[in-house]
């Protein structure tokens, strides 16, 4: 009897995370300016603070076999398929409000029914948890 192995798409879809042209500017921008050789910036979801799940952003060296991947111009975005589980359905975007330039994460932890926020701490933060 055959088995039937299901293929991993590599790709993430548009419903899965989204990134905005700002944010793809600026991801490219942080590629380009590193010193040492990077393949994209890795997405992140780590447990911790009082809000639950938190998530974040770093340089990726390598792309695993089980990582999801995001290609813009001049940028990857790369993230495990546990953590994109956690985060799908998110926009990641880039504010510029003079000395508060930042990314922001909207909808995140929208597939598991959380807002991301720490209504316990009263923090916010673009919908990611405690800092």
């Amino acid at each position: 009897m055959n088995a039937v192995v299901a293929e991993f798409d590599t790709n993430i879809a548009e419903d899965e995370l989204k990134v905005s042209a700002e944010a793809g500017e600026q991801l490219a921008g942080l590629i380009n300016s590193s010193d040492d050789p990077v393949e994209g910036i890795r997405v992140f979801v780590s447990g911790g603070g009082c809000g639950g799940m938190t998530y974040g952003m770093t340089y990726a060296d390598t792309i695993h076999p089980h990582d999801k991947v995001l290609a813009g111009e001049g940028y990857k975005v790369i993230v495990d398929a546990v953590a994109l589980s956690y985060l799908k359905g998110c926009d990641i975007d880039y504010t510029n409000d003079g000395l508060n330039a930042s990314f922001v994460f909207n909808n995140v932890f929208k597939a598991v029914g959380g807002s991301g926020g720490c209504s316990a701490c009263g923090a916010a933060g673009g919908g990611g948890g405690c800092a």
